[in-house]
């Protein structure tokens, strides 16, 4: 090897401080939607809930330049339904970032009812700019990687509700049989149960599939409070954890 590999490291360490810190002093950080009337792109990343987004959406529509483009980071609500919330659907559409979106690669796009190929393609575009694998979905409950997902998480919540093993053994039976990087219940308590259950809703009240019923042991620990990571409390108890090793964790949202 030519070089003094660990100088060489130590300038990549220095370069990435340096870009670090450039892009951070262009960020503009505000609590006024006013201030969004000149974006060209705007990607609203709210609560899981459809009623607030599409609230928060007539204001961004009435706020924003005839010309931007709404996009969402919802993980299962119809863009079609929040974009009939707008005097804009064809530049209305879905872009959910997996959680979290500095460290995970990939980027769902997703086309409402009336979305412009244009705008697709804009969005597609900025996708891949920003270093994101792109997958593509039609407007239906949960798109892809969570219509997958959930009924996972479900599923493992059933196992633990009926008593069929432990919470434990649920996780390690996922990560080293099936070779996920995290278990089930582990997932969960990442991705928030709160936020589990709210897809779990949309999923059933879409589909009509009995599979997407919440369990009642998720719906109950929603109900008292446990909802994951966030919280100190889910599935598992944890102690407080510094931003850096929770942000290590993959997760679908």
């Amino acid at each position: 090897m030519d070089g003094d590999p660990m100088g060489s490291w130590c300038m990549d360490e220095r370069m990435q401080q340096v870009v670090g810190n450039d892009s951070i002093s262009r960020l503009k950080y505000t609590s006024n939607l006013q201030e969004l009337r000149y974006a060209d792109v705007i990607i609203e990343a709210i609560v899981e809930s459809e009623d607030v987004k599409k609230k928060l959406f007539i204001e961004l529509d009435k706020i924003s330049k005839a010309s931007a483009i709404l996009a969402s980071n919802t993980s299962s609500i119809s863009i079609t339904r929040l974009a009939s919330a707008t005097s804009r659907p064809s530049q209305v559409i879905g872009m959910h970032f997996m959680n979290p979106p500095p460290i995970m690669k990939l980027v769902e796009i997703v086309r409402g009812a009336d979305t412009s190929d244009e705008i697709f393609v804009t969005i597609k575009s900025l996708a891949e700019r920003l270093g994101k694998t792109v997958i593509c979905s039609q407007d239906y409950p949960g798109f892809i990687v969570n219509r997958i997902l959930m009924p996972m998480i479900n599923e493992a919540f059933y196992t633990l509700y009926t008593g069929v093993t432990t919470k434990e053994d649920i996780d390690t039976g996922m990560k080293l049989g099936t070779n996920h990087p995290m278990g089930p219940l582990e997932l969960a308590d990442f991705i928030g149960l709160d936020v589990c259950l709210s897809i779990l809703r949309v999923l059933h009240e879409g589909l009509g599939d009995s599979k997407y019923s919440p369990c009642p042991l998720l719906v109950q620990y929603v109900d008292a409070g446990r909802l994951g990571r966030k919280r100190g409390i889910g599935v598992y108890t944890y102690q407080k954890e510094s931003a850096a090793a929770a942000v290590k964790s993959p997760s679908s949202l």
